[in-house]
């Protein structure tokens, strides 16, 4: 049986005074937070209706805690600063856990703020309603996902305990937590204060610099991949300088697709290993002198590698430090670092020539009309749409419609492509419309659509309207990929199409390659709603990139598979 909420008592926040909820606000704006999307609890409730009072933020609520954290995450991928997912203690901050531990994984600083009993129920002997093991079980799972946590029970140490943990959160680009007991929220609070990160040793930088420089130079065949930390950081600008400078070839990893491409870097392409081209993956893997910059050293990213990249001579900078051979730097901040080799370098122009330029891929000639639909006619759609009415953002899921998304034009693309959590894409668009403002395409399967396609029911409300992409083949399709005999893999056909119109928006269901020009166009043309398609694949039809991928995997770390 649910309790009712304590209110908190007329007198705990002073008129004029701000409480300990419009400081954490202000704190939250001051460094980056754009929004908060939350599901309230009652636990939660007092902190909620801070939220409502105070306006410092506008709070979006969605359906099911997953697609608050997936809808915060993107809010911060794309926009840089922290993401906020707002949650009542228990039942819903641990629906949120798989959310954050993406966040983990692919170093998102996303905050958490989790309602959670007062002192005196703390305190009263009886088990709680959505207590697990003991009152401290939600604080110990949190944890194992965050890189900082504080519970704000004492209002005269919550703005020192504010800013450890949100400045935590942007100077590791992690997740943080921050547990509200209900009594809380209105209390009269001080001003969070800005603090400074520790400065790094200037010698330790200078070394490091000289010594990176040095090995680019001496090697014969040298090359930048970058990753997801380039973005995290803010650093898409500068890194396009530094490559411009260093006039090396330049490539993204798979979890970095999108990265640079709007400040026009001379990008060579996507490093996919044997799932990509053979010629740029040739290059990458017998590079003397790679500089990986913000890479995460994931399988998603080298696990198909045509040969293991010997590491001994790539240059690796991740988690604020830099290893190169034997010589290990600590405390070298990507942002600093970046900011010391542009120091060292000469403009633009006076750097070694990149050299040739890989060439794109020919088109494929377009499939005619009545022609049935696969992966890579829904890639060669989608970019005469992009090239027709100018980017879109992406948010992909996980599976095929990810795979598909790399023979999209290069545009910017938030998706989980290292903990690989489906469910992510649909809230993703939602977060990505919210935090930007513009109109997003969302990709996704119809397995990930069936857990949390549903949030689109509340876009209305927001007046957001995204075009969505179904990618519906009645299967886990890339599951069936490695397990094509296995029944467990089938889903059933499900008409999302019909259902569009109940969730507020409008829907069409596609078979040939014209239809689904068509459909695209007529979406593309429909704003204040959104937009879904129906795209009906057959079974066992996948993107040839998929295809790639699932015989390399199988080849490299499944011998025994068949």
């Amino acid at each position: 049986m649910a309790l009712s909420p304590r209110r908190p008592r007329a007198s705990s926040a002073k008129r004029g005074a701000a409480t300990l909820t419009e400081s954490l606000l202000q704190a939250l704006k001051a460094r980056g937070a754009t929004e908060i999307f939350g599901i309230p609890g009652d636990f939660a409730l007092p902190m909620f209706r801070e939220f409502e009072r105070s306006r410092v933020l506008p709070l979006y609520t969605l359906s099911h805690e997953p697609a608050v954290g997936f809808a915060a995450d993107a809010a911060s991928r794309a926009r840089g600063g922290l993401g906020v997912a707002a949650v009542t203690y228990g039942a819903g901050a641990l629906n949120l856990v798989n959310a954050v531990a993406g966040a983990y994984a692919e170093r998102v600083p996303l905050v958490v703020l989790s309602g959670a009993p007062a002192a005196h129920e703390a305190a009263s002997g009886y088990q709680l309603h959505h207590q697990v093991k003991t009152i401290e079980s939600q604080w110990c799972i949190y944890r194992e996902i965050t890189a900082d946590r504080a519970r704000l029970d004492d209002a005269k140490a919550a703005p020192q305990q504010i800013a450890r943990v949100l400045d935590a959160a942007l100077r590791l680009s992690r997740p943080v937590y921050l547990e509200i007991p209900r009594d809380m929220p209105a209390q009269p609070c001080g001003v969070v204060p800005q603090t400074s990160a520790p400065e790094p040793d200037g010698d330790v930088l200078d070394a490091c610099a000289d010594e990176l420089l040095a090995r680019l130079r001496r090697a014969k065949r040298p090359m930048l991949m970058v990753g997801v930390e380039v973005r995290r950081y803010g650093l898409e600008a500068r890194v396009c300088e530094l490559a411009q400078r260093l006039g090396v070839p330049v490539v993204t990893s798979f979890m970095g697709r999108g990265l640079l491409v709007e400040c026009g870097a001379p990008l060579r392409g996507t490093y996919l290993g044997l799932a990509g081209d053979p010629a740029l993956s040739a290059e990458v893997e017998n590079s003397d002198g790679l500089l990986l910059l913000g890479v995460i050293l994931s399988d998603t990213n080298f696990a198909v590698s045509a040969q293991r990249i010997d590491l001994r001579h790539a240059i690796q900078a991740l988690d604020g430090r830099v290893v190169m051979g034997h010589h290990h730097y600590l405390d070298v901040p990507l942002a600093m670092l970046v900011d010391r080799l542009l120091d060292r370098l000469p403009e633009a122009g006076a750097a070694r020539a990149p050299g040739k330029r890989a060439k794109a891929a020919p088109a494929a000639a377009p499939a005619g009309d009545a022609a049935p639909i696969r992966p890579q006619d829904i890639a060669a759609a989608v970019n005469a749409l992009l090239r027709e009415h100018g980017p879109h953002p992406i948010a992909s899921d996980v599976g095929d419609c990810l795979f598909t998304a790399m023979d999209m034009d290069p545009t910017a693309l938030v998706a989980p492509g290292y903990y690989a959590t489906m469910g992510y894409g649909v809230p993703a668009g939602l977060g990505l419309q919210a935090a930007t403002g513009s109109r997003p395409l969302i990709l996704v399967g119809d397995g990930a659509f069936q857990m949390t396609g549903w949030e689109l029911g509340n876009a209305r409300r927001y007046g957001w309207d995204p075009i969505v992409l179904v990618f519906n083949n009645a299967s886990w399709e890339m599951l069936r990929a490695f397990e094509p005999r296995d029944a467990f893999n089938a889903l059933g056909t499900w008409d999302f199409a019909s259902m569009a119109a109940g969730m507020g928006g409008d829907g069409f269901c596609v078979h040939t390659c014209g239809e689904l020009r068509a459909a695209l166009q007529q979406t593309a043309a429909t704003r204040g709603r959104f937009q879904l398609i129906d795209i009906r694949l057959a079974a066992g039809v996948q993107s040839p990139t998929l295809e790639r991928f699932v015989k390399a995997v199988k080849r490299l770390s499944m011998p025994d598979s068949d």
